[in-house]
């Protein structure tokens, strides 16, 4: 049953192409009046002008705190969905504006501060989206910012797909405990040929992506799901077939590690600690 999200305001983050734009799609279908929250705001707005009804775009990068401090500053109004989609993967080690390794600070630091700067007009469910590479992930306390260690792109971006996981779960558990009724839910869209892979290199990867790989709209599936769809809170929703890489949506099991209590509440401290950024409820 498609769900009637009229009246509701969406952010979707990255909204400008690939499992963004598919999803920020969708909800505007539903009804929603949707928030393109992109770096690019030329091609947001392009982006925007593909999805049917009330569409907005507002600048965020997430490898910037200040452009992050800036987007929360700007809100005044209640936000149904926040959708944390935008994502990066890169080949050579790089930084954020403050200095982060770029997959960690991007994918994991970047939405656990806008989450927290918008919770207070959040009142449905933030949806963050992770990947079955969270598996491959370690989070490494004494070395979160890839000093010391020596960078592999793969063992980055699984590390932050891990973080996402336990920032999740963790922000259920501080939800839960404040008596509030929102909803931290992750989503895994499966394998999907978007342009996070452009800068991967090697002809196996580009052979797999036309071999095996889903399209934005199928991998749009799961992030959907855990948004509209009747799951609990802390769940990790994914795709149906092929080991959890293509079509449909259902819920997944997660690694031990990502179920590990103790690690999300100290990934949460370190966060809060590198961000200047704390639970606002």
């Amino acid at each position: 049953m498609t769900p009637d999200l009229t009246g509701k305001t969406v952010i979707v983050t990255g909204a400008n192409g690939g499992i963004g734009l598919a999803t920020a799609q969708a909800f505007a279908r539903y009804g929603a009046r949707v928030v393109f929250a992109v770096r690019n705001t030329a091609k947001g707005a392009s982006a925007a002008r593909t999805a049917p009804g009330l569409t907005e775009v507002r600048q965020l990068d997430l490898a910037d705190l200040a452009s992050i401090r800036r987007f929360a500053a700007d809100w005044q109004e209640p936000i149904h969905l926040l959708i944390n989609n935008a994502g990066t993967s890169v080949p050579e080690l790089e930084r954020t504006a403050d200095g982060f390794e770029l997959q960690f600070g991007t994918n994991h630091l970047g939405p656990f501060a806008l989450t927290n700067l918008l919770l207070p007009y959040i009142t449905g469910r933030v949806v963050t989206l992770s990947s079955q590479a969270e598996r491959m992930g370690r989070i490494n306390f004494d070395d979160l910012n890839w000093e010391r260690t020596r960078y592999k792109q793969s063992s980055a971006y699984a590390t932050s797909k891990l973080a996402n996981v336990l920032f999740s779960s963790e922000l259920q558990r501080r939800l839960t405990a404040a008596g509030s009724k929102v909803l931290a839910v992750t989503a895994h869209p499966g394998f999907v040929a978007t342009n996070i892979y452009d800068r991967s290199p090697g002809l196996g990867t580009k052979l797999m992506l036309r071999l095996l790989a889903q399209g934005p709209e199928d991998g749009a599936l799961p992030v959907l799901h855990a948004a509209t769809g009747h799951v609990p809170g802390d769940s990790f929703i994914g795709p149906e077939h092929w080991m959890h890489m293509r079509g449909g949506a259902e819920p997944i099991g997660r690694s031990k590690a990502a179920q590990d209590t103790e690690v999300a509440r100290r990934l949460w401290d370190a966060s809060e600690k590198l961000t200047g950024v704390s639970f606002s409820l």
